[in-house]
């Protein structure tokens, strides 16, 4: 495991394999990748070399997350492992954090300051919330908080909505996001070690290995939606779908309103899938589209399979969860799904099941970020910050 990383990381590095190596396209590009009886037909266009732009180089400490707040175009929110979220105001890092807990968490390998999501009306409520690891405990804390009157600095007061007791170090999740429903979707790993011990992401009765969904806007601390698939089952009312390893990030396509989830593998495979309500995506009975326990002949129905996958082989070893394209300065990547690598640094493209190595990054992937006019970023776990362009000659 890689130290203070909050990605699960696999002791040895393999080579990228998913069934069928393609031609080569695009200029600057690697090998595309497709599933096996590939239809020519579903092949990527011709897509353009693409590059890094600096945003920043320096000044950061693990920064893990990167979002812009509802209504504001002029700063970015940055969320740094150890404790902080700094704000990026006009491409000047401001020296003073607007939020300092680094005293209350619990930083060390995947564990920190992990998630940041803005209310959709932040503008007028000032209410955003936070994901972290609690250093009492170790236990992960869902939490709101509140803008000031100063907008560069938040006030300290701590609403806790959730409290979700962690048996192991690893495997923490922590992704917030709203969906286009206006409720709040939360990711968590399955608790950690290695191969789910307790299979704590197929029990319905336990909040690990789950994306949550909770209405933030009423009750206290939240109500659970009506349309909840397990709201009268007798399961946690909180559960939207299950059967997760590790979903580190995930994010909402802006046009389709699809919810796009990288889950990272354990011993092979890394997996995107795109998660409905209800649905079981297959850990620890399945890792990526194969068994896992038991190995072979496991139990797969009712099992939802990613819609891609590769190994984690050679440089490759943990997926980075990323957003589907919808900016406008690089129309040959609108609606492609970009993700990417911890370990290899490279960003991948899916479109139709097929995969794409669109460029090689150089850094250590800690997450990617999407800005208002929906530009994507990447974010080096050693402090830097760039958004990806297309290549002029």
């Amino acid at each position: 495991m890689a130290p203070s990383m909050a990605l699960a990381i696999h002791p040895t590095f393999k080579v990228l394999l998913v069934l069928v190596w393609l031609t080569w396209l695009g200029r600057g590009m690697g090998g595309t990748i497709a599933p096996a009886m590939a239809d020519p037909s579903l092949m990527p266009p011709q897509q353009p070399a693409l590059t890094l732009l600096p945003v920043v180089t320096g000044g950061l400490q693990q920064p893990v997350y990167l979002a812009q707040a509802p209504g504001d175009a002029d700063r970015f929110f940055v969320l740094e492992q150890p404790g902080r979220i700094r704000i990026l105001l006009r491409g000047t890092l401001l020296d003073a954090p607007f939020l300092n807990i680094a005293a209350g968490i619990r930083f060390n390998g995947e564990q920190g300051l992990l998630g940041l999501a803005f209310h959709p009306s932040y503008p007028t409520n000032g209410r955003y919330f936070i994901t972290y690891v609690r250093e009492s405990d170790g236990a992960i804390v869902i939490a709101e908080y509140r803008a000031s009157d100063d907008p560069n600095v938040s006030r300290r007061a701590e609403k806790t909505l959730l409290v979700v007791p962690q048996p192991y170090p690893n495997h923490k999740g922590g992704m917030l996001e709203f969906g286009p429903d206006v409720l709040l979707y939360i990711a968590l790993g399955d608790g950690g070690a290695g191969g789910d011990p307790q299979n704590r992401g197929q029990n319905r009765g336990e909040l690990l290995g789950k994306i949550l969904r909770i209405d933030v806007d009423r009750g206290s601390p939240y109500t659970i939606p009506p349309g909840n698939p397990f709201a009268r089952s007798g399961a946690r009312p909180e559960i939207f779908a299950y059967g997760f390893r590790n979903p580190w990030r995930f994010s909402f396509d802006r046009h389709t309103g699809e919810l796009w989830v990288a889950d990272v593998g354990q011993d092979k495979w890394e997996e995107i899938d795109v998660v409905r309500a209800g649905g079981n995506y297959g850990w620890r009975i399945m890792e990526g589209r194969h068994c896992f326990i038991p190995r072979q002949g496991c139990p797969t129905t009712g099992l939802i399979p990613p819609v891609a996958e590769y190994r984690n082989d050679g440089s490759r070893c943990a997926v980075i969860g990323g957003y589907v394209y919808r900016g406008t300065k690089i129309p040959a990547l609108q609606g492609i799904y970009l993700f990417g690598d911890y370990c290899s640094g490279e960003v991948f493209g899916l479109r139709n099941g097929l995969q794409s190595v669109l460029l090689s990054a150089g850094r250590q992937i800690s997450s990617f970020g999407q800005d208002r006019d929906g530009e994507l970023y990447v974010l080096g776990l050693k402090g830097t910050i760039d958004r990806i362009v297309e290549a002029r000659p």
